[in-house]
């Protein structure tokens, strides 16, 4: 209990009823736009333009975030070439997470913040993640993970049970 409440405390989205959560020396509700730029939040919702397609939601993104140069390696390894043009609005659950998900893997944040990210995803959606997740600790990223799942998880993650 109190899995989404944590990431979004530690988000900088809530407050936290005690105590404090910094990032780099400062708290987390008084960050730099700069330094939040090195968190990347994935909740429940899935954040996404829906009139846009699904490259154009992938670019917004990087634009915004200043972020890697690399959407049609994400159209690949989340198999959403073939969706690239359409509108998010007509994508079912699981491709929107997967586009959610693009999104984030664009923006060069070392720390990831992901609220049950497997959700709505078939078994390539959660192999393409799981190797994200192993890539991007090996390169010294963080991500803090809530899952319903952890044994999909497992060789991933240190677990720490709420």
């Amino acid at each position: 209990s109190g899995k989404t409440s944590l990431l979004r405390v530690l988000a900088g989205l809530a407050v936290p009823a005690a105590g404090r959560v910094e990032w780099s020396g400062t708290s987390v509700q008084r960050l730099e736009p700069e330094a939040r730029a090195d968190i990347a939040y994935v909740g429940h919702l899935d954040g996404l333009k829906r009139e846009l397609s699904v490259e154009e939601n992938l670019e917004f993104c990087r634009r915004f975030w200043n972020g890697r140069d690399a959407i049609g390696q994400v159209l690949e390894e989340l198999r959403l070439r073939s969706f690239r043009r359409r509108e998010v609005r007509r994508l079912s659950a699981g491709q929107r997470r997967r586009v959610a998900l693009g999104c984030m893997w664009l923006k060069p944040a070392r720390l990831w913040l992901l609220d049950e990210p497997l959700a709505n995803l078939d078994s390539k959606g959660v192999a393409v993640v799981l190797q994200w997740l192993k890539r991007h600790t090996a390169d010294g990223g963080i991500a803090v993970v809530s899952t319903h799942e952890p044994r999909r998880l497992a060789g991933a993650s240190l677990e720490i049970g709420l």
